[in-house]
């Protein structure tokens, strides 16, 4: 089962994923020639099917035989057991009852996503920024960037650049706080959605959600006002969203391509040159430098004491408090297999949650001597 849903879209290129699949992979068909359709009209994609000939695809070969097997394991979900798992939150389909204050989520936000998100969502140790001011004059960086470039290019923060706030309430209850996500209740979901206003600046029916006070809850929800609510291309939302973005497709100068033949469908050499090579003339090449190349040989300086408790206590301290506490019994498990693979594992990050160093700026001597500390405790 396929569902095209708004809270998983959150930049234009997954729109288009998301589009092309909707139209291309679902419930399609194949015309005798090959062209996949759907609802008899051409995929998205222009996409085609090669029938399977003598146990090939194309050039593939195919296991014929496990194209001719029935399978009759399992059921089909109830309707009240899809009903369980269907915990979406979406511009449609409002979050649960509950609610959460702008200062409630400031205290919750301290405790569990400052580590990461930095001060005010600054962001920051390889995690995304949150806010970077108001969103209205923030959202205007997002337009004319190909042909009119700025100084500080396009901002993309969840309030100038998600086009739906029950995004960041989706993902806040479904994903975080790393690693303990689904921890947080629904009421304090509420509060750091207050927040996330707060520091973007948004309005909530035409006030600011600056203050302390301000409560978040379902009734008031759907009265965000989000400044790039329609700045994605194409739409995909409503009834017709396949159909706009069939035609979106269909006229390759919205997308900036020039196509050979504009009027037909095209899946090679379908696009005119319009790059102009310049070679370098034999003997030629930069020669002057601006600024100059540095000549200083000097070596770097040598770096302070360090001091990995410190370390622990900056970057490591909000998981490791609860889970390989330093001098922790439970590290006997991991380090059977040899410190250098205890190392290799923070320093590149695991399947398990473990960001690579934690997240953190350290150098690999550094992280090193912060896990002795882990393990040792001391």
């Amino acid at each position: 089962m396929f569902k095209l849903d708004r809270k998983l879209i959150i930049s234009a290129s997954a729109v288009t994923v998301a589009a092309l699949f909707a139209a291309g992979c679902v419930e399609g068909k194949a015309t005798p020639a090959g062209e996949l359709t759907m609802n008899g009209k051409p995929t998205i994609d222009g996409g085609t099917y090669s029938p399977i000939v003598n146990a090939q695809t194309g050039p593939y070969a195919v296991n014929t035989n496990a194209h001719d097997l029935t399978l009759n394991h399992g059921r089909r979900a109830t309707a009240n057991e899809i009903a369980a798992w269907d915990k979406d939150v979406t511009p449609t389909s409002p979050p649960p009852p509950g609610s959460g204050t702008v200062s409630e989520g400031e205290e919750l936000y301290e405790a569990q996503c400052v580590m990461c998100h930095g001060d005010f969502g600054s962001g920051g140790g390889g995690y995304p920024s949150l806010a970077k001011g108001n969103a209205y004059k923030l959202q205007k960086t997002l337009t004319n960037q190909r042909n009119k470039p700025d100084n500080e290019g396009p901002v993309r923060v969840f309030g100038s650049y998600w086009p739906d706030a029950s995004t960041m309430w989706w993902y806040i209850q479904s994903g975080m706080p790393h690693p303990n996500t689904k921890s947080l209740s629904d009421d304090e979901t509420y509060a750091l959605t207050a927040y996330m206003l707060s520091i973007n600046e948004l309005k909530v029916d035409g006030v600011v959600a600056d203050d302390d006070d301000f409560e978040l809850n379902q009734d008031n929800f759907g009265k965000i006002e989000m400044p790039n609510k329609n700045g994605f291309e194409p739409n995909i939302d409503g009834p017709g969203a396949l159909d706009d973005v069939r035609a979106y497709y269909a006229n390759p100068t919205n997308f900036g391509a020039i196509k050979v033949k504009p009027s037909e469908r095209c899946m090679k050499d379908c696009q005119k040159p319009t790059a102009k090579v310049v070679r370098i003339k034999e003997g030629g090449g930069i020669r002057d430098f601006l600024p100059p190349i540095s000549t200083v040989r000097d070596l770097p300086k040598k770096e302070g004491s360090f001091d990995p408790k410190a370390a622990y206590e900056s970057n490591c301290a909000m998981c490791h408090s609860s889970f390989l506490a330093p001098g922790s019994s439970d590290w006997a498990g991991y380090t059977g297999k040899g410190i250098a693979k205890v190392y290799a594992n923070g320093i590149n990050g695991t399947e398990g949650g473990m960001p690579a160093k934690g997240g953190s700026s350290l150098t690999d001597a550094q992280f090193k001597s912060v896990v002795d500390y882990l393990i040792a405790g001391k």
